[in-house]
């Protein structure tokens, strides 16, 4: 075994009895997570928006935009997908831009379960990941048989990394424990598939009940702290995202452990995609600038990021037909 893979399994070991103490009842619980520090949303809005203000120029953002292309989850979640449809999204996740083969490829195709299979078909051997939506999504309104029957079934049809919506009903009802023992138990269903977590933050009402999701998603063990569904009017923001860069910063100080953050939703061009990348940076670090640990949900950037890449490479934009319409 390696010095490596002893470390992390003795961090995962700190982050586990943690996990034991503070749920080992519903008061418990809730006294861990109204003890985290409040949230000042002035501090917290005002930061966010200095640290948007950096002017990131030529190298740096021909490197922030490639960096920001490999992070993608490219995304097709409507009631309307075929099979087609995602075949031809995997195509442009494998080969963003036909022209220029060295333009990165996206991190994952993030589809409904029973797309999944699909999806692994053409991906198969490209590196690019299977991601599925599972759990009820976007709403999460089914039982918890149904969710673990939806997950396991998306893991079965080739997905190698699962997002799925917490029960923000019971969140907001303050059943905290309700929902770190669903979280649990969809990580048992999802085995060796990384596991993201949606709060939903548009439906949190507060920055405070966003902090304390994001303690329970982490505790609860997932991979990654998703902001939302991309389904309703609020979804990520630089405020939202960067008090969740702040806590994975917190856990890992605390424990070892390193969690992954996943904005989705409203993220459409390369300025926002650099802003996101700078809050990163700043926030939790240069070990998160990767696609293991930080991810865009998203459908439209990408055609944004790959005009203004050959931008940089040309110095002018090409037509509307440049890139493909999603």
């Amino acid at each position: 075994m390696s010095p490596q893979t002893t470390a992390a399994r003795a961090d995962r070991a700190t982050a586990e009895r943690l996990a034991a103490e503070v749920t080992s009842s519903g008061s418990a619980f809730r006294r861990f997570l109204h003890g985290l520090p409040g949230v000042d949303p002035v501090g917290l809005e005002a930061r966010a928006a200095s640290l948007g203000t950096r002017s990131i120029k030529t190298t740096a953002k021909a490197y922030a935009i490639d960096l920001a292309i490999s992070m993608i989850d490219l995304t097709t979640l409507e009631g309307a997908d075929t099979a087609g449809k995602v075949r031809s999204l995997c195509a442009k996740g494998i080969n963003p831009d036909p022209l220029d083969r060295t333009t990165p490829r996206v991190a994952a195709i993030c589809v409904y379960p029973d797309m999944a299979g699909v999806a692994a078909e053409a991906l198969k051997g490209s590196g690019v990941k299977v991601a599925s939506v599972a759990t009820g999504f976007p709403a999460g309104r089914v039982s918890r048989e149904v969710k673990i029957a939806d997950t396991r079934e998306a893991v079965a049809a080739g997905a190698d990394e699962i997002d799925m919506v917490i029960d923000r009903g019971a969140f907001l009802a303050g059943r905290y424990l309700d929902v770190y023992d669903e979280i649990r138990a969809v990580k048992d269903a999802s085995g060796k598939a990384r596991l993201k977590v949606i709060f939903e933050t548009g439906e949190l009402s507060t920055y405070d009940n966003i902090r304390r999701a994001s303690w329970i998603g982490m505790l609860a063990g997932a991979d990654f702290i998703k902001t939302s569904t991309g389904k309703v009017a609020v979804n990520a923001t630089p405020a939202n995202t960067l008090l969740m860069l702040e806590a994975v910063r917190d856990f890992r100080e605390q424990t070892g452990v390193q969690i992954g953050v996943k904005p989705a939703g409203g993220i459409r061009t390369s300025k926002d995609a650099v802003k996101f990348l700078v809050l990163v940076n700043e926030t939790a670090g240069e070990d998160w600038l990767t696609n293991t640990w930080f991810r865009f949900g998203a459908s439209s950037l990408l055609n944004d990021l790959l005009m203004q890449r050959q931008k940089l490479s040309t110095g002018r934009y090409s037509g509307p037909d440049y890139v493909t319409v999603d």
